[in-house]
């Protein structure tokens, strides 16, 4: 995909680290507002055909995220974290961690996402590492490249369509 490029590697067989860049052509105010803004952000996070009715952030040092996404086929996701730095609009990094039905944590990560302005568009450069914590869950470690490629697909496809109705 032009303006992508992404590595991932496995440090462990309950462990996974990926780190894609991609080039958006928004300024990085813009983007650092789609991962800020809940109403925006319910609009791309996760993968195709996935929907999130649950989206409550408290963008603030040591605020909370939760997010509940439903698959097509009516599965739930939920995921929450802690913010722990935030440099608007700069840098965002904070926890992550999905959990099972009844809160339990299945998977436990660590986000950071930065943003830099390059030649009038804005390089998105993220890197996520988690680490499985029920036998389960490994196999959802291999998705890891997959739901946040696909995140950022919906996230340019969203803001391509806000450009246009601008």
């Amino acid at each position: 995909m032009p303006g992508s490029n992404r590595t991932s590697g496995a440090t462990g067989s309950n462990e996974r680290e990926i780190v894609i860049t991609r080039l958006f052509d928004a300024p990085p105010e813009v983007l650092f507002e789609a991962w800020t803004d809940p109403e925006q952000l319910a609009q791309w996070w996760g993968p195709e055909g996935f929907t999130n009715p649950v989206c409550e952030l408290d963008v603030r040092v040591g605020g909370s995220w939760r997010i509940v996404m439903r698959a097509a086929d009516g599965a739930m996701y939920p995921c929450k974290g802690v913010y722990l730095e935030i440099v608007a609009p700069e840098r965002l990094v904070f926890t992550n961690t999905a959990v099972d039905d009844q809160g339990t944590p299945v998977l436990d990560g660590l986000t950071t996402v930065t943003f830099e302005e390059e030649h009038g568009t804005t390089k998105l450069t993220l890197r996520t590492s988690a680490v499985a914590l029920v036998p389960g869950a490994v196999e959802k470690l291999a998705g890891m490249d997959t739901g946040w490629s696909m995140s950022l697909d919906r996230l340019a496809r969203e803001l391509e369509l806000r450009k246009e109705k601008a």
